[in-house]
């Protein structure tokens, strides 16, 4: 949030749409400062709606807008704008091999915006549970035959580590044994380390899951009474 004291005449305020009603093929526009050059605007389509991308902390973020309105570099954190010049998103990421346009740009829609910006205002914070683990790359599960999420550290005092959960150790005799693999939460899959957030997501802080793992070679249930975030 940033807040600018000037006088509302020279700073009039984009008019504020809506997220919900927006259809695939509608027409958007993108204001940014794509590599440096200010007050660009783009033009594109709705691409899809309802997406899952991942954010900088792999956490998934749901129900993007995506657009080939072309997004780059400095984009972030600009609007996008529906025909008729009202915010409808703000655009976050794209998707590239190389860091530049590649016609697949993501926004997140204004009426989520709209829920958290009042809360952050009046200086209110929305706690998040989290385990506080450090876990294994979903490509390396794979290349060991298994699904689901390996923690493969445990922080003390951690949320993991109060419910009991173990992470990948080395024993007396130097051989790797596999920490607990996550597999289901309260009865939900999780394959990928996406599918562990999501859930995590679902809860609230104080809230008790219970964790499905494979430890051992064995399927054992443990509950876990869920920590906030750092």
């Amino acid at each position: 949030m940033l807040k600018v004291d000037a006088p509302p005449n020279l700073l009039p305020a984009i008019p504020i749409g809506t997220a919900y009603d927006l259809q695939v093929g509608q027409r958007v526009y993108a204001i940014g400062n794509p590599f440096g050059y200010d007050q660009t605007l783009t033009a594109g389509i709705v691409s899809g709606l309802g997406r899952e991308i991942a954010g900088a902390a792999k956490r998934p973020i749901q129900g993007v807008i995506q657009t080939d309105a072309p997004l780059n570099p400095g984009n972030s954190g600009g609007p996008l704008l529906d025909s008729a010049g009202r915010v409808v998103g703000m655009n976050i990421a794209i998707l590239s091999p190389t860091g530049a346009y590649a016609g697949i740009g993501f926004a997140i829609p204004i009426d989520c915006i709209n829920r958290i910006v009042p809360e952050i205002i009046r200086g209110e914070t929305v706690p998040r549970p989290r385990l506080g683990v450090t876990t294994a790359e979903d490509h390396l599960v794979r290349r060991l035959g298994l699904e689901g999420v390996l923690i493969l550290k445990v922080p003390p005092n951690a949320t993991a580590q109060k419910a009991g959960l173990r992470g990948t150790q080395r024993s007396d005799e130097g051989k790797i044994v596999l920490g607990d693999l996550i597999t289901a939460i309260d009865g939900q899959p999780v394959r990928i380390t996406e599918d562990l957030f999501r859930i995590m997501d679902q809860h609230q802080v104080g809230d008790t899951a219970r964790f499905t793992i494979l430890r051992d070679g064995k399927k054992v249930d443990i509950p876990v009474h869920l920590g906030p975030m750092p």
